[in-house]
């Protein structure tokens, strides 16, 4: 019988201790003597954030159908555990075997969102484990990150052993292989990460010297290990039909954020927004077999008891096969009392045809992605969207009988006049006038037009990687001005306005572009007590500015000024396919207010081609 690593009166006192007792339909047990390997594998936010990612699904179900290898899953514990944890002096633990992570021999984490940094280090913390990477043993297990934000791992290299570059379907058996071979080798820590340096696409940040300018730009930064290559190049999985899927995904115990069969059509997007660094990263488009999605529907359904499937991909809408597959998940699960989620697509007239289908329409609402107000701003971001295209598709939603309409806008971006501005107020105003369009006898009540604001925020690996951003009192000014323009519209009372939180967007920036001086942030920031800073409730952004002095650090030049041409960035000797030259081509091109065609219009030679397959070589023998 397995004992859980909380007593019951422990459980009893804090919120949802399910998250914490694991035995879950679908989760793996295996017998810990009978392996070589232990993973626990972490998302650094709570269980029912994390029970909805489908990466961890994907890496769990690949390393349990290791023999070698058993995988278990950590979240980071809410405060209320956290705090019990502490008082007693209770390691953290891994939801299947409860036993102490700290006992494992790797520890990965999945690093999704910069805000999520100081639970990265909670983890750490809790689970006794040296915050920095060179104050630990061969008794520690080795921390290794993951995910789209280790496209700049910079603001976290003192804190992770090895980031693993890209997609995670291709090299972690060979890492895997060279950890049993050097586990039985009786060599050192370090010559382990010798050879894991050695794999493509795994960047030990140890093995690196960032040098800077006196003007706090990066001078230079080279390998001091002859191990390490100056370029890491990312990994991508080029068959994503054959690529390992979980058929029997772990079903929670309590509600998660997305409590559904996830099934992934394709991985990147032909579209190529400025502002969308997954857009740059997960080049070239692949699409899965449609055959193999009608299989794992059914196998995935069947495995979970789950009453609703989701298709996940960047821009469902480009998925070639997508009407023949929405056709079959409509016939085959009609009168069954499963529902069918389409996120990410394009309003025109199939897919509003098949959301009349799959949706409660008068309950629904529909989501338009603009990202902005005029067509100047949209063709500067490269969004492919006119003015035409939105209010038509919104005018064929109000004839299907949809009245709730979502528009996702983004406030910041370069270039950005005050017309511009303004102009998402009068766009709003211009869908909810579409609607009145229609004859009164045909209407449904009022419509309701809610815009929601972003803002901007320069990734890596976008050709907006040189831009600047504004100050949180300029982005909260830009809001009041479209706030303004939404209470002179003729439909006002149809529409409403929201937007973010300037804060939490002032960090999300100087993380996204940090070098590694950025780390002394992060942990000054968790000593001083933030955690779970995506969280409204739990986020202080008074201690991070504490933090930001503390350490001496300027939040201003990470955010506020323009890049140069040639300015050596931090992400720079990662290889992510698409070139420099590409994103700096693309940056000219937004100046010019000029548009890029889409990948299958038109190559554009962003470089994704050296992968030899997806899009790039569609139609080609």
């Amino acid at each position: 019988m397995r004992k859980l690593a909380l007593s019951d009166d422990i459980l009893m006192q804090i919120e949802k201790p399910a998250r914490y007792i694991g035995g879950e339909v679908n989760s793996v047990m295996k017998e810990k003597e009978k392996v070589d390997i232990r993973f626990a594998m972490c998302f650094p936010d709570l269980y029912e954030i994390g029970m909805s990612h489908l990466g961890i699904q994907i890496l769990y179900d690949m390393f349990n159908r290791r023999e070698d290898t058993w995988c278990e899953r950590v979240y980071s514990p809410w405060t209320d555990l956290d705090k019990v944890l502490r008082e007693k002096n209770i390691p953290l633990f891994a939801l299947e075997s409860q036993d102490p992570v700290r006992d494992f021999d790797f520890l990965g984490i999945t690093i999704q969102f910069e805000m999520c940094y100081t639970n990265i280090l909670q983890i750490l913390d809790l689970s006794r484990i040296p915050l920095h990477s060179s104050d630990r043993t061969e008794k520690d297990p080795f921390v290794i990150g993951g995910g789209p934000c280790t496209c700049n791992p910079e603001p976290l290299a003192d804190f992770f052993d090895i980031f693993y570059i890209g997609e995670g379907e291709t090299v972690y058996d060979e890492l895997l292989d060279a950890y049993k071979t050097w586990k039985s080798s009786g060599k050192s820590r370090k010559a382990f990460l010798e050879t894991a340096a050695q794999i493509e696409g795994l960047y030990v940040p140890a093995f690196y010297d960032p040098e800077y300018n006196t003007d706090g730009t990066l001078r230079s930064f080279v390998p001091n290990n002859i191990n390490a290559p100056a370029t890491v190049k990312k990994q991508v999985v080029m068959d994503v039909t054959d690529a390992s899927y979980p058929m029997n995904p772990v079903v929670p115990f309590i509600k998660a954020t997305q409590d559904r069969v996830v099934l992934e059509i394709q991985r990147g997007c032909i579209r190529g927004c400025r502002f969308c660094q997954a857009g740059m990263i997960y080049r070239p488009t692949r699409e899965r077999n449609v055959d193999k999605l009608k299989e794992y529907a059914r196998t995935m359904l069947k495995n979970t008891g789950h009453e609703e499937i989701s298709l996940s991909s960047l821009s469902s809408s480009d998925y070639s096969d997508l009407k023949e597959l929405v056709t079959f998940l409509i016939d085959e699960f009609r009168g069954k009392g499963i529902n069918i989620s389409l996120p990410s697509l394009r309003i025109d007239a199939f897919s509003l045809d098949v959301m009349s289908k799959v949706q409660d329409i008068r309950k629904s609402s529909l989501t338009f992605a603009p990202e902005a107000g005029s067509q100047r701003m949209r063709n500067v971001i490269n969004k492919g969207l006119t003015e035409e295209d939105i209010l038509d598709g919104a005018g064929q939603a109000f004839e299907g009988g949809w009245t709730k309409v979502k528009l996702y806008f983004m406030l910041g971006l370069p270039t950005e006049t005050e017309e511009d501005m303004r102009e998402i107020a009068r766009l709003s105003d211009r869908v909810a006038r579409r609607y009145y369009e229609i004859p009164k006898e045909q209407r449904n009540g009022k419509c309701q037009i809610t815009a929601s604001s972003s803002f901007f925020v320069p990734k890596p690996f976008t050709p907006f990687q040189w831009a600047p951003m504004c100050t949180a009192e300029e982005y909260m000014r830009r809001a009041g001005i479209v706030k303004e323009e939404f209470h002179s519209q003729l439909n006002r009372k149809s529409l409403k306005y929201n937007w973010h939180d300037a804060q939490v967007t002032v960090l999300e920036g100087v993380m996204a572009r940090g070098d590694r001086k950025t780390g002394k942030v992060v942990e000054e920031a968790y000593r001083l007590g933030c955690l779970f800073d995506s969280w409204t409730e739990s986020f202080h952004n008074d201690l991070w500015m504490q933090a930001f002095e503390n350490t001496g650090i300027d939040p201003d030049f990470y955010n506020l000024r323009e890049r140069g041409e040639d300015e050596l960035f931090p992400w720079d000797f990662i290889d992510t396919g698409v070139t420099r030259k590409f994103l700096r081509r693309e940056w000219e091109n937004a100046m010019k207010e000029s548009v890029t065609p889409n990948c299958r219009q038109q190559c554009s030679g962003c470089g994704a081609a050296r992968f030899g397959g997806g899009v790039c070589y569609e139609g080609k023998n």
